[in-house]
């Protein structure tokens, strides 16, 4: 019996663990109490860690699927990389590169090689156009960040831990602790403002699962609205320091309260009161997430956000809007200056959908590949992802996805995506390979690194990175029996080090190769770091590992000067791109309320698709239910336990209605993910609880314009008893 300490990879949480191991089997996992960032704290999906490792769905050997049938069978690695090669240069000889694309998922985030590497396919082959699951969760913020702080990367994260007001919008800690916000424990520290006098304030359609303890509420319009912006401009450090006040200012003045109160659902008495207690509260901040970018308005809608904390003086502020200065160097922290971001500088071939920093809408996939003509996608690469239950229009995607000419999935299962695939790549399991978390202390103002060993041995299993790096030097027309991946590694690396302000030449990498290098990389060049020596007194990899229960350095707040990065240096408020857009808002809110709209919703244990095939996780009761409003209900005839059809303009799904009210009336809510139990899958826990998949309802054609992300929720539907 053996107790290996654990960082959870499995969520933005971050949890330390115990895990204990007799043998080759996880016997049982709680939370590091010693954990210098969880403390203990742990939640169903680390706990359930193990059952993830042992599972016996898990694809553990490549495996290839003959032409023209279903049948898979099991083949060595060499065999799987011929037969890459096999598939791809047909494509690339008679179509060019144009014709294959790859499609990156939740899981390359969670990774410890896919998150360094998986840019590794894309970038060699020299794709011209990406698809991932960030079109349909958080592009909208990734684009305000990009023109406010010239950084796509670069978050102000809300400074939780000395808040005395927490506005929440479109956001649901109990389920995901935090999104683009890592602090541990967090709806404990919901009541720890209470504790010194402050008050949480959530601003949702939706009931379920609210943070626990204290908060108050203020129900909102299905498809949020971006909030009134107050009329105060504070006086603070940062004036003189933002570009763009008067513009935003003017355009404000015509979304008063009384004209948004009746769109919103909150009257325009409440809305001046939150304006005021805002303005009013020395530390106050507002904190916007997914149910904000997942609707039509998700630009307009993250942007004021930050506008609202700029302008009461919640910016760069204690209690307010932050910058961290994580203790690992990410990537995003050596961007350049530049100027606004310019989006449309390609057009998608079908539907001439804009790029959006360098990708295009996700639910653009599918046309791109059943629309025949010059530029007809024949090849796709799938990396850690489930979009034919994730990506809008999900049975287009479905039908289209077998007309391909070569797919390759690099994935631990044979789901709902992979079963079309023809070669599948499995990678190592959680627990088979080290972890560390790199871009997500990026969301943190805690410094704090930490360093996990592989607790299991993979055997001669290549890594992650390893599988990647060959399949990116197939596609640059390397034969697969040729690859040198050493090779190609340093050329990853030198590349690495030289955006970090490191010579490769002088470092000496001490033997190790692939992430774990780039760890290192990482860890020197970051605030605390020794810098190759530079700093003989700093961290290195080495160090960090001597600290199985991590190091936290405090808290980490960056200095402006050291996070901005537009031309002009200030922040810079006002776009043409976000004012450009309200035309298109006030137009909406001139018309008819649909009677009916669809939302998602997230559970404390799901996490995408990807969680569904654990025992655990699954087992209790039903989660992938139709949540419906007790008058809504009555008004059609249903009962919690009755089956519903829902149809939207573009689909059709079966669901079992819960009814409830803890959603406001005239909105339905059905959780993401789910639509398991089809034929060719081997997910045999997942299919036994299949669920509708909410995705099959969404428009391909709904999106947030300025952005180009999906608009998932706010879905115009009816309802029905079976």
């Amino acid at each position: 019996m053996a107790t290996h300490l654990r960082t959870c990879p499995l969520c933005e949480a971050m949890c330390g663990l115990e895990i204990e191991v007799d043998g080759e089997r996880v016997t049982r996992v709680r939370g590091d109490r010693a954990d210098v960032w969880s403390q203990g704290f742990l939640c169903p999906k680390g706990a359930s860690i193990g059952h993830l490792h042992h599972d016996p769905d898990r694809i553990r050997v490549p495996m290839v699927r003959d032409p023209g049938t279903d049948e898979w069978r099991e083949v060595s690695w060499d065999e799987a990389f011929a037969r890459c090669e096999e598939l791809l240069r047909p494509v690339i000889a008679a179509h060019g590169m144009d014709a294959v694309t790859a499609y990156l998922g939740n899981p390359n985030v969670h990774s410890y090689s896919l998150s360094r590497f998986s840019g590794a396919v894309p970038g060699l082959a020299g794709m011209k156009v990406l698809w991932s699951a960030g079109t349909v969760d958080q592009w909208p913020k990734n684009l305000v960040c990009a023109q406010l702080f010239g950084g796509m990367w670069t978050f102000p994260i809300p400074d939780v831990a000395n808040t005395d007001l927490f506005v929440v919008m479109g956001a649901n800690p109990h389920a995901s602790n935090g999104s683009l916000l890592a602090h541990p424990d967090l709806i404990g520290e919901l009541d720890r403002i209470r504790e010194r006098g402050g008050r949480t304030i959530v601003i949702a359609p939706p009931a379920r699962a609210r943070p626990s303890g204290p908060t108050s509420g203020c129900p909102s319009s299905p498809a949020p609205t971006p909030p009134s912006c107050c009329r105060w401009w504070r006086s603070s450090t940062k004036a003189g320091r933002v570009r763009g006040v008067d513009e935003v200012l003017a355009a404000a003045r015509a979304f008063p309260p009384e004209v948004v109160a009746a769109w919103c659902g909150i009257d325009a008495e409440r809305i001046r009161q939150l304006a005021r207690e805002l303005a009013a509260t020395p530390r106050a901040v507002v904190y916007g997430r997914i149910g904000l970018c997942t609707q039509e308005f998700g630009t307009l809608a993250t942007w004021l956000v930050s506008v609202v904390n700029i302008l009461t003086g919640h910016f760069d502020a204690a209690g307010g809007e932050r910058f961290p200065r994580p203790a690992i160097a990410a990537l995003s922290s050596t961007a350049r200056r530049r100027g606004p971001v310019t989006t449309g500088r390609w057009r998608t071939r079908v539907r001439g959908a804009p790029e959006v920093m360098g990708q295009a809408p996700l639910s653009c996939l599918a046309e791109e590949i059943d629309t025949p003509g010059d530029g007809q996608i024949k090849a796709l690469i799938t990396l850690a992802g489930n979009p034919v239950l994730s990506a809008p229009d999900a049975e287009r995607l479905d039908a289209a996805l077998p007309l391909l000419d070569a797919m390759i999935s690099i994935d631990n299962y044979l789901n709902e995506t992979t079963r079309h695939a023809h070669v599948i790549l499995p990678g190592h399991s959680p627990l088979e390979q080290p972890h560390c978390d790199e871009e997500i202390w990026s969301y943190s103002l805690r410094a704090v690194a930490r360093w996990s060993p592989a607790i299991f041995d993979p055997g001669d299993r290549p890594e992650e990175w390893e599988v990647l790096l060959r399949l990116g030097a197939i596609l640059m027309g390397t034969p697969a029996a040729e690859v040198d991946v050493d090779a190609l590694d340093d050329l990853w690396f030198d590349a690495r080090a030289a955006r970090h302000g490191i010579d490769p030449a002088t470092v000496d990498h001490e033997g190790r190769r692939g992430p774990d290098r780039i760890v290192d990389l990482t860890v020197r060049t970051g605030p605390w770091g020794d810098r190759y020596g530079q700093q003989p007194d700093g961290l290195n990899l080495d160090r960090l590992k001597q600290h199985p229960h991590g190091i936290d350095f405090g808290p980490s707040h960056a200095a402006l000067d050291d996070v901005l990065r537009t031309a002009s240096g200030d922040i810079e408020l006002a776009h043409d791109a976000f004012l450009d857009d309200l035309p298109r808002l006030r137009a909406r809110m001139a018309e008819p309320r649909p009677p009916l709209v669809m939302i998602g919703r997230r559970h404390v244990r799901s996490n995408n698709s990807w969680m569904h095939n654990v025992p655990t996780l699954m087992k209790g009761r039903d989660r992938s239910t139709l949540l419906v409003h007790p008058d809504d209900a009555a008004e059609r005839g249903i009962a919690t336990g009755d089956q519903v059809r829902v149809t939207s303009e573009a689909g059709e799904v079966e669901a079992t209605a819960e009814v409830s009210d803890e959603l406001v009336r005239g909105v339905v809510s059905l959780p993401h993910g789910f639509g398991h139990g089809r034929p060719g899958t081997r997910t045999q826990v997942a299919d036994q609880r299949p669920g509708p998949n909410a995705n099959a309802l969404i428009p391909g054609t709904a999106v947030d314009v300025p952005s180009g992300n999906a608009a998932v929720n706010g879905v115009p539907v009816e309802i029905s008893r079976r």
